[in-house]
């Protein structure tokens, strides 16, 4: 996927000092939506770390192995015949550059929107690419996700003493929705183990960030790599679980808290030696969908943190940023920002 043709270039965009090697993080919260304790563990662990594993999910694990069969038969391909569903337009495939902001990574992706109000030229050109069983994978498992996701969202709900199981959920169950699926392969580099390259530096898969989306669902193979920022600003590594997913908070979520949950900051390191493929479904609500912090989740002794804002308002705002942009500050009050967006 990457030329290695100059290494020093190389060195350059795509390794970086971390502080200290991260620690594994052996602490993750787990969460069985088969027991009645569920929506307590996924509340606190949303409050404490914004990060939570899932397990007794109900997707089948074939659902799960025909899409990344399907999607490592893709990314065996070729480069002339991948780089026809590019550059992305945001949609389709993308190498290397993510987003139009200057930030790189050692990484290769399919992004595919699930809004029949977006037309992706990039993406049919993909589908029309590729046998039509990589489509139907595509879909079976949006729909299997997306049931599970407003699952976990109900009975945080519950969890929060909300009135109506369904205020996260319905979001993300309109037709209309603006969720996406984001597959991402990380290619192993021994070259730059042979070559000692790395010295000491990691080989940076994904940059720092947020999600701005209200939910993300992520599985992932057996390599590891995914990091996550504590509280204390501490990094540690997540261990990979091919078997469960990882649940993390957006930006959204934490708006509508009012704070109460964290919208946890991550990042990927690639693997010299191993190759990473994961899976990625962002639970986002309509364009149109006002966000701001829900009353019932706001005490008369609280002020709101955030004023109200569309998710186009916030998606066309937040993509314009680099990925470790602070971008919820769009949402604060105090923010002197005068974006207006079409």
């Amino acid at each position: 996927m990457v030329v290695l043709s100059n290494q020093s270039a190389l060195n350059e965009l795509f390794l970086a000092k971390t502080c200290n090697p991260p620690t594994m993080f052996t602490e993750v919260p787990v969460v069985d939506l088969s027991r009645p304790d569920a929506k307590t563990i996924m509340v606190k662990a949303c409050q404490e770390i914004g990060l939570f594993k899932v397990v007794n999910h109900g997707i089948p694990l074939e659902v799960i192995t025909r899409l990344e069969n399907e999607a490592l038969k893709f990314f065996m391909q070729s480069q002339s015949h991948k780089d026809k569903a590019g550059p992305p337009d945001p949609f389709g495939y993308g190498s290397k550059r993510i987003g139009t902001n200057g930030d790189l990574g050692w990484v290769e992706y399919l992004l595919l929107s699930t809004n029949p109000d977006i037309v992706s030229p990039k993406t049919l050109q993909l589908f029309h690419q590729n046998p039509q069983v990589f489509r139907l994978c595509v879909e079976e498992y949006i729909g299997a996700v997306k049931k599970m996701c407003c699952e976990v969202l109900e009975e945080m709900g519950e969890g929060l003493g909300m009135g109506e199981r369904n205020v996260f959920s319905r979001m993300i169950r309109e037709e209309r929705s603006d969720s996406c699926l984001r597959v991402n392969r990380y290619p192993a580099c021994p070259e730059l183990k042979e070559e000692g390259a790395l010295s000491g530096r990691n080989l940076i898969g994904f940059g720092e960030h947020t999600d701005p989306q209200i939910l993300s669902v992520l599985r992932s193979n057996n390599t590891s790599g995914l990091q996550i920022c504590l509280p204390d600003g501490t990094w540690v590594s997540i261990p990979p679980d091919p078997s469960s997913f990882f649940v993390n908070v957006g930006d959204l979520l934490q708006v509508m808290t009012n704070g109460r949950f964290r919208s946890v900051k991550h990042r990927v390191l690639a693997d010299s030696s191993l190759s990473r493929l994961s899976m990625i479904y962002f639970g986002g609500p309509c364009l149109d969908e006002k966000i701001g912090p829900l009353p019932s989740l706001v005490s008369r002794e609280e002020e709101n943190l955030y004023r109200e804002l569309t998710w186009r308002e916030y998606k066309n705002a937040a993509y314009k940023t680099r990925l470790s942009d602070d971008r919820i500050t769009l949402f604060q009050k105090s923010a002197d920002h005068t974006h207006k967006q079409t």
